[in-house]
This record gives C-alpha cells, sequence and structure tokens, in this order.
C-alpha cells in the first residue's frame, strides 16, 4: 500500500464529507464498480456515482471518518470507517427505513494507476 494512496483516499473522504463530487469522481475510473450502501449491489461508472450520491444526500447527510488502513492480501485497501448518518438538518437518524445508519464498517478500495476501479463495503475490520 503507498502512501500516495493512502492520501488519496483521505482526500476522497475529505471531499465526500464536503460534498465535493468533483473531486472524488475525478479519481475514479470511467467505469467504477461503486458500492450502494443505501440499495445493496453496486452503481457502474462515473454518472451513476454522481447519481447515487445526488440522489442519497437529498435524503440524508452522511458522515465518514477513516481511522485505520490496512492492505488486503490480494492488494486492496481496507480502511476502518465511523459512519455517521444524519437528516438534512444535522440531527441523528431515527427508525432509518433505508440501508445507512451509524456504526464502524469497512471500505474496500482497488486501484489501478491513479484511479479506483472499484469500491466495496464489508464488516468492521
Amino acid at each position: 500500500m503507498s502512501q500516495n494512496d493512502v492520501e488519496m483516499i483521505k482526500r476522497i473522504y475529505a471531499s465526500f464529507n464536503a460534498r465535493d463530487i468533483d473531486a472524488v469522481l475525478a479519481v475514479l475510473s470511467d467505469d467504477v464498480a461503486w458500492a450502494n450502501g443505501m440499495d445493496g449491489g453496486h452503481v457502474h461508472g462515473r454518472q451513476a456515482v454522481r447519481d447515487y450520491w445526488t440522489r442519497q444526500w437529498a435524503v440524508i447527510s452522511p458522515h465518514v471518518e477513516p481511522v485505520a488502513f490496512q492492505e488486503t492480501q490480494d492488494g486492496a485497501i481496507a480502511v476502518e470507517v465511523i459512519q455517521s448518518v444524519f437528516d438534512l438538518d444535522g440531527r441523528p437518524l431515527e427508525g432509518q427505513a433505508h440501508g445507512l445508519k451509524d456504526k464502524t464498517v469497512t471500505h474496500i478500495f482497488r486501484i489501478e494507476g491513479d484511479k479506483i476501479v472499484r469500491f466495496d463495503i464489508g464488516d468492521a475490520l
């Protein structure tokens, strides 16, 4: 795991939390496979990621904070993340009907060259 990859991933989280979609999309491959944390499965391609986040941010306000980085046996980067989900007024959610909630999860990034080609969500490390 290179320090450049870790720094890129940290910037992705900061950009996501700032709702700067374009900064995140700039480091995704054209045909990226991105985990859909609300509905399950994956969305494919940059425009699909943009659409997913736009839809997500219209109903909730998630915040993700990376706390640990680890290289997996197959060369991916696993990031332990504290995920907090708020309503659009900044209040913690209660009685959620979607798949997102406050918890610690693992985000797994697969990188080729300087682009993320796949993003998955798993249980905590």
